[in-house]
């Protein structure tokens, strides 16, 4: 029988998202980027509310998830900066000129954006990039987590995976990564040192020795 292998092919180089995430509109543009910076599923982005999100802190706190757990996430550098803008972006003005403030930390007019496949497809259009999956984002956080040195237990706590199984079907080689891997291979053994040919030393002979 034939098993059909469902692991995501798929990665983001870093100079294709930068390229990419130029030529999303907002919120979109912060939709991605905590995808990529955190691994986090699409869903779990676009429901986000605010009251999971504790600023003093600097952290997000997810009650629940897809694996049936909740885990904390710290809001450091960039994330941090991003969250601090989508703050600011809170606020909703309404048609009778009232103002709102919206429960979702990435929202269109107040609402969770659910669908962005024209302004993702389009946004690859215009990068001259090769189309890639959302969920794509994901895997390349993985990546981009273990590449930095990061543990894979700590990764997991991050994006999600409940366990470790789940978490290396995502197969986070690349060609370049083993292209790489092979470079520094060849410079270990360059820098060893080689062999010398057997030299014969003749050892003195006893006297009377024939």
């Amino acid at each position: 029988m034939m098993r059909e292998d469902n692991a995501r092919q798929g990665f983001f180089e870093h100079s294709d998202f930068e390229r990419v995430i130029t030529r999303l509109p907002a919120p979109v543009d912060d939709i991605a980027r905590f995808g990529y910076l955190s691994g986090w599923r699409r869903g779990e982005i676009v429901g986000l509310r605010w009251n999971a999100v504790d600023r003093m802190g600097r952290e997000v706190r997810l009650r629940t998830s897809k694996n049936g757990q909740g885990r904390v996430l710290p809001l450091e550098g960039e994330l941090w900066d991003l969250m601090d803008r989508r703050w600011t972006d809170r606020t909703v003005e309404q048609e009778d000129g009232t103002t709102k403030i919206s429960e979702f930390v990435f929202h269109r007019d107040g609402e969770p954006i659910v669908d962005f496949r024209k302004a993702w497809s389009e946004a690859f259009k215009k990068a001259n990039v090769k189309r890639r999956l959302f969920h794509d984002l994901r895997r390349t956080a993985v990546r981009n987590m273990m590449r930095a040195g990061v543990s894979q237990a700590v990764a997991m706590t991050i994006s999600g995976h409940k366990t470790a199984s789940m978490f290396q079907r995502y197969n986070v080689t690349s060609q370049t990564d083993q292209v790489e891997a092979l470079k520094k291979t060849a410079a270990h053994l360059a820098a060893l040192p080689r062999v010398e040919e057997d030299t014969v030393i003749a050892m003195p002979q006893a006297a009377g020795a024939r």
